[in-house]
């Protein structure tokens, strides 16, 4: 068993990022955007506030992305290399996160029609970034 090509890792992950990125944007200021304007006005929050946390959730974007490559190198010698062990190790990320925002939607930062609309879109999200990062990465 090799160890991880950190290089690739890191390779890996800035495509995931960059993947990862230009699906929320599209995401968020196309699919999300009534659900996004409801929740700003419930929670009574500012236009600038919300603009505001964009490089925040740039940063968790690139984040995001490390973390999904690192899994799939992680499972690549128990599935193999390839785009099934991406999707299973984006769609076990995926599932961590989601159940976070499950809890979110419980106390009504999200109503369950946005959880599940925001859920399905980002499980796309998590698996077109992880492929994208799959495909950076090699063991050697």
């Amino acid at each position: 068993m090799g160890r991880i090509n950190i290089g690739r890792l890191l390779a890996g992950a800035l495509a995931a990022g960059i993947v990862g990125n230009l699906l929320h944007y599209l995401m968020n200021t196309y699919l999300m955007s009534v659900e996004m304007t409801d929740m700003m006005q419930r929670l009574n929050l500012s236009q600038f506030t919300v603009a505001g946390s964009a490089v925040t959730w740039i940063v968790v974007d690139f984040i995001w992305g490390l973390l999904l490559v690192f899994a799939y190198a992680a499972m690549r010698p128990r599935f193999g290399p390839g785009p099934t062990t991406a999707a299973i190790s984006a769609i076990v990320l995926w599932a961590a996160v989601a159940s976070v925002f499950a809890g979110l939607a419980a106390m009504g930062i999200y109503t369950q029609q946005a959880f599940i609309k925001e859920s399905a879109l980002n499980l796309v999200v998590a698996v077109a970034a992880g492929m994208s990062g799959a495909c950076v990465y090699k063991e050697a």
